[in-house]
């Protein structure tokens, strides 16, 4: 066979001379990806999202003076110099009650019982706490109110006030949390529950954000098991589509686990093929370096050359100066050209690349700024025993536990990119420099928190 009868590789030139550098396949990653066309959503519905328009208080908030507390609402001047000893005694006219409409006139000499929330009657400057009367009983100081449907007649004749109150004691201003007209929130702000509590408390129904991104996750390997099923020889459990899942979710994504599949490239496309429906990021692990059963390489260098199956833009597979997740690839897919990022199968190099690479994605995908895309990292100093070793020409991640109050990073496991338990127990990766081989205790390195 002469050369040019050869099969030749698809991939591009520069990825094939090469090695890419971190920093290189994220940019390239966040230079192809774009936010999400910004849609209306329910407020529960938009929970996670980011708002795309700045949302201003059409009404003061509270709407009206009203009390903050279960008690009695007086005119100050009929209260002044109450105390047990000598009681100001007050005619009660009415209840008010949280959303009463038709408000009784406190006059002097009286008092109206009222309830927290309820909007403060006219000619009433002040409340004073029903711990601070008799509670209408003509007894001792009283410690709850009587509910009205029990007691009619609390709503009437006298009660007795023990103590002073100032003018606007006890009482919610109108506007004392916003005015009408304020910035309630800005446009890029997450909405988390305190979020959506005041734009339901201000009254909006919707807002209009950018939806949560769907990711969906697939992993390859005709090894693998389902957990809860039975394990035969040579097989194992599947753990990477439950971990990207649950790392999507925790990003912000909506994510779908389709699990397993097996190391089959036509059964791979057709699958893709079908999730392309629901997907605005699609996420593959495993089959992506070198060996004779690396399916996703196989399935998805053919959609890079047209493949007719699944038209796409193109994968492209390439190996990074990093250790674990030296083979990766990414490109786009489907006649949408969705994003597909394929990732290593072996379970930290997984999840070490879900980090570096999908999560900012994702962030990027919901319309965050860059400075928000990726994991916080600080410095700290190694604690450990002894040095830690690192490949030259390598940017390694290594699993860490940090400690905050001492501004140390200890190692979690060894260096293998199979130590799942390791994983579990790290809440941070420590960073060694592509020029650096050897770490000594005491020195600052990196630390991605995870956390």
């Amino acid at each position: 066979m002469s050369k040019t009868d050869a099969p030749q590789d698809p991939r591009p030139a520069g990825s094939r001379q090469r090695l890419w550098s971190v920093d290189e396949h994220l940019a390239d990653v966040l230079a192809t990806v774009r936010p999400l066309e910004p849609i209306e959503l329910q407020l529960l519905d938009a929970q996670g999202c980011v708002l795309v328009e700045d949302v201003t208080v059409p009404v003061a908030l509270p709407p009206f003076d009203n009390s903050s507390m279960d008690g009695y609402a007086v005119r100050t001047a009929d209260v002044q110099g109450a105390s047990e000893e000598f009681p100001a005694v007050l005619t009660v006219i009415g209840d008010v009650a949280a959303g009463s409409g038709d408000l009784p006139t406190v006059g002097p000499g009286e008092a109206a019982r009222i309830m927290t929330g309820a909007p403060l009657p006219p000619g009433a400057e002040a409340v004073v706490p029903v711990e601070w009367t008799d509670g209408g009983s003509g007894a001792g100081a009283a410690s709850a109110m009587t509910p009205a449907s029990e007691s009619p007649e609390g709503a009437a004749g006298e009660v007795r006030v023990h103590r002073a109150a100032e003018a606007r004691a006890h009482v919610r201003s109108r506007g004392s949390d916003v005015q009408a007209g304020d910035l309630a929130l800005a446009a890029g702000t997450v909405l988390g529950p305190p979020q959506i509590a005041l734009l339901a408390a201000i009254g909006r129904g919707t807002v209009r954000v950018r939806p949560r991104p769907r990711v969906v996750v697939l992993s390859t390997g005709s090894e693998l098991v389902q957990p809860g099923e039975a394990l035969s020889a040579g097989t194992i459990y599947d753990s990477n589509s439950f971990a990207l899942a649950a790392a999507a979710r925790d990003a912000g994504a909506i994510a779908y686990r389709v699990g397993a599949v097996a190391d089959d490239a036509d059964t791979l496309r057709s699958t893709i093929e079908d999730q392309l429906i629901r997907a605005d990021l699609l996420v593959t692990t495993g089959g992506v370096s070198v060996g004779a059963y690396d399916v996703v390489k196989e399935a998805l260098t053919a959609v890079s050359t047209g493949d007719e199956d699944v038209d796409g833009a193109g994968i492209d597979f390439r190996k990074l100066a990093m250790q674990p997740g030296k083979p990766q690839g990414f490109g786009t897919i489907g006649p949408d050209h969705t994003p597909l990022l394929a990732l290593p199968g072996n379970p930290v190099s997984c999840y070490v690349s879900f980090e570096l690479f999908v999560r900012p994605a994702i962030r990027a995908l919901m319309g965050l700024p860059a400075s928000e895309v990726s994991r916080p990292s600080v410095r700290a100093v190694l604690a450990a025993d002894k040095a830690i070793g690192s490949p030259a020409g390598r940017r390694q991640f290594l699993r860490g536990k940090y400690d905050a109050a001492s501004g140390t990073v200890g190692p979690v496991g060894g260096s293998g990119s199979h130590l799942i338990a390791a994983l579990a127990h790290a809440d941070s990766l420590m960073v060694v420099p592509e020029d650096v081989t050897s770490v000594e205790p005491g020195a600052e390195l990196e630390v991605v928190l995870l956390g």
